[in-house]
């Protein structure tokens, strides 16, 4: 895989080109900024010896050096981003959440298939160990009766907000707030496991400009209901519990990187504790998953996945609209 990074923020410095070191099956040819970030796209090739560094999104398509794209952009241009690259005949990795709306996941994954073209979606909990693990275990806990997903982290950028500076993170203009940004990874864990809820709503803290800075979202499911808690605005301890009428299980920590989860089945006098992820950063695992993916050009797995993406921004989307968040591509 010869992978150009697109974006020079967070996601791209301290998750994406760290975490590809330990991928030697994906290659870095090239890194894009917009012109404002052209300095920092110089300073990131030269700290990972990425040859080429592009402004010019067409010109870096038109790449021979460059076969598949990793959208690290702002959550609003992520369809456009992603549209141009698949129509130029280049792979795709997204950053998450995919896209705004489920229409524009929708019209990426078909024009994927249409092209036979690999499109992934980079939403970490969905490609550990652990997770997989999870999937497996849970006819163990026969039937649930419940799930609890909280991810709560108080934002480096709320204050700011707090003074009135909306930054990406929390402009609906951008498609940001707690729900696409930091419940998209229970959502995804909620949805990767049972699958599409019967109903969902959503029940937000609004900012002053409308954006959710946190909020509690209930998916309801034949039996049970999962209650998944996004929170930008205040911490708490984050875990995911499952009970089911014969055990529970339990993830400690962060839903973006399941590092331990615990398991408990009625009549046994034990708690198995279970810590199967291989790399200490969180999204190698995803990486590795997608260059094997391609290498074996299992082309089936590529396309499930898609569909938990399109049924992951269903959800959301349905959650979102519910509870009155407007983003500006709602408006177009």
């Amino acid at each position: 895989m010869k992978l150009a990074i697109l974006g020079t923020g967070f996601i791209v410095k301290e998750g994406a080109l760290p975490a590809l070191q330990e991928v030697p099956e994906v290659e870095v040819t090239a890194i894009f900024a917009r012109p404002r970030s052209q300095e920092k796209a110089e300073a990131l090739a030269r700290q990972y010896k990425i040859p080429q560094v592009y402004t010019d999104y067409d010109e870096l398509l038109a790449s021979a050096d460059v076969d598949f794209v990793y959208v690290g952009l702002t959550n609003s241009v992520h369809y456009e981003y992603g549209k141009k690259a698949l129509l130029a005949g280049k792979h795709v990795i997204m950053e998450k959440p995919f896209a705004s709306t489920a229409a524009e996941v929708q019209e990426l994954r078909d024009l994927a298939l249409a092209k036979g073209l690999y499109m992934f979606e980079a939403v970490t909990c969905l490609h550990l160990p652990n997770f997989h693990a999870i999937k497996e275990m849970l006819p163990q806990l026969g039937n649930i009766k419940g799930v609890q997903a909280n991810y709560s982290q108080y934002s480096s950028r709320y204050d700011r907000y707090l003074q009135g500076e909306v930054l990406p993170a929390f402009d609906p203009a951008l498609s940001g707030g707690a729900l696409y940004d930091i419940n998209i990874y229970n959502l995804n864990f909620i949805v990767g496991i049972f699958g599409a809820p019967q109903q969902v709503s959503y029940k937000p803290n609004k900012g002053f400009n409308g954006i959710d800075t946190s909020g509690v979202a209930l998916l309801d499911y034949p039996g049970f209901t999962a209650v998944a808690v996004g929170a930008k605005d205040a911490d708490s301890p984050c875990f995911i519990t499952i009970q089911g009428e014969k055990g529970w299980l339990q993830v400690t920590g962060a839903p973006n990187a399941l590092k331990t989860f615990a398991v408990a089945l009625h009549g046994e006098r034990k708690v198995t504790h279970y810590e199967l992820n291989r790399y200490a950063h969180r999204m190698v695992h995803e990486f590795q998953e997608f260059a094997d993916c391609y290498a074996r050009q299992d082309y089936e797995s590529m396309r499930r996945g898609l569909d938990v993406s399109l049924t992951v921004m269903e959800t959301a989307e349905k959650a979102r609209k519910g509870a009155g968040i407007v983003f500006a591509c709602d408006c177009e």
